[in-house]
């Protein structure tokens, strides 16, 4: 079969599940001699935890499909965008606000109640809109309404799909960091909850419940929801706390340097949404204490001056990168206690930063300064150049090295994932007019 021929097919296999998601029929599609239509589907990353602070992906949503950039947030359920409702009250942002199409979902949607939970949910009358409020632990927050729309997705085995995902339509949003503008344009929400897109592809029959990245101390890196082409081997697994609303692993002893400390049964979350790791104010103060007894003070220098990050230290001469600096600090190892053999091995470059000033910082702040209190958030800085799963259908997280510059090899070279305005132009051009985004 020719490539033009093979692409026609395809995008008109697109345009035909696209008309079926649109008109909201069921979502569980045959696929390839009758097996159930599941693959998985990976993204390119943007971003870098210093300076910029925060990884995204582009996300194509609507009618036609218009892209949008997502912080990943796996500490989170729903999926928000800046939405032009009107906003009252929206940060600069890369792309134009979302426009919604009176997609609303009601307040008694199954959605709508599990976003809320049974006992905080009330409904004036069944046609009332979903309304969500969202407050994150950086004192950041989104207001707004339910929506759905179709996201246009690009599987693994070379099939595009648009299915009709809900999500978040925020109109009123607040910010604590104003350095880093212009921020994305919403966040994907990628948490434990039925309202995740995650759950949602899950319930269609597209995916398994699984999402992972791989993040690089370079920048950009990759993600992707379902499992179809994880490694069978080399995944350290330590299984997730029962009837916890986050990615909980549970408790945690801290070595430095391979020696044991008194810092000892932390209770650890894994959050892609936190920029730099939080220890509890007791764990973090140890912590410091630790680090800096092991500095040979004669090289190293508080650096007071630098703002980049609450603890900094210059050298001889300005640092050009981590590695530059790694070799006057210890790695750091975290050991699960509630598993046997499960460690998060830590070189320095792990939780270390150089900043614009040449200085190096520690990326690892006080969680109880921000109101964390006694839990242990573990966040990109931690997760950089490792291959970390968190596996929904199994109750388990897992990592392992990785090198997380390039993309996994697809089962279809047809399309470039890079390539996102040629295939939204070739989607207008050869869907027949009723079937047009």
């Amino acid at each position: 079969m020719s490539m033009d021929r093979e692409l026609y097919l395809n995008v008109l296999v697109l345009c035909l599940l696209t008309w079926i998601a649109a008109a909201d029929l069921p979502h569980t599609i045959a696929f390839k001699s009758g097996r159930t239509f599941r693959s998985s589907v990976v993204f390119p990353v943007a971003g870098n935890v210093y300076p910029k602070g925060y990884y995204h992906v582009t996300m194509n949503v609507g009618q036609p499909p218009r892209p949008y950039f997502l912080d990943i947030d796996t500490g989170s359920d729903l999926t928000w965008l800046q939405c032009d409702a009107p906003c009252t009250k929206c940060t600069p942002a890369p792309h134009s606000l979302y426009k919604p199409k009176q997609n609303l979902i009601t307040c008694v949607d199954p959605l709508c109640v599990s976003l809320h939970g049974p006992g905080n949910h009330h409904c004036q009358s069944p046609e009332e809109q979903c309304d969500y409020e969202i407050d994150y632990a950086d004192h950041g927050s989104s207001l707004g309404v339910m929506v759905k729309d179709l996201f246009l997705l690009r599987f693994t085995n070379g099939t595009i799909f648009a299915p009709k995902l809900a999500f978040g339509c925020g109109y009123n949003q607040e910010v604590q960091d104003t350095a880093h503008l212009p921020y994305t344009d919403g966040v994907l929400g990628l948490g434990l909850g039925n309202s995740s897109i995650l759950a949602q592809l899950r319930n269609m029959g597209l995916i398994r419940n699984v999402v992972g990245h791989c993040l690089s101390r370079q920048g950009g890196g990759f993600l992707f929801f379902g499992d179809d082409f994880l490694p069978n081997s080399g995944i350290i697994w330590t299984p997730l706390l029962s009837q916890s609303k986050y990615y909980s692993l549970g408790p945690a002893d801290l070595q430095i340097g391979g020696q044991a400390t008194n810092v000892k049964g932390l209770p650890i979350v894994f959050d892609s949404g936190s920029t730099y790791t939080y220890f509890s104010s007791q764990a973090y103060n140890t912590l410091v204490s630790l680090i800096k007894q092991n500095l040979n003070e004669k090289q190293l220098k508080d650096a007071v001056e630098d703002k980049s990050l609450p603890v900094c230290w210059k050298g001889a001469k300005p640092f050009k990168s981590v590695l530059d600096a790694a070799n006057h600090f210890k790695p750091l190892t975290l050991i699960f206690t509630n598993a046997k053999n499960v460690q998060l091995h830590l070189p320095p470059e792990s939780y270390l930063v150089v900043t614009e000033q040449g200085n190096v910082c520690l990326g690892i702040l006080n969680g109880g300064e921000v109101g964390l209190e006694n839990l242990n958030v573990i966040g990109d800085i931690f997760l950089q150049d490792k291959l970390v799963i968190y596996d929904n259908e199994r109750q388990r997280v897992g990592w392992a090295p990785a090198n997380c510059n390039n993309l996994p090899k697809m089962d279809s070279g047809d399309f470039d994932l890079h390539n996102d305005a040629a295939i939204d132009g070739t989607l207008r051009d050869m869907c027949p007019a009723r079937f047009r985004f």
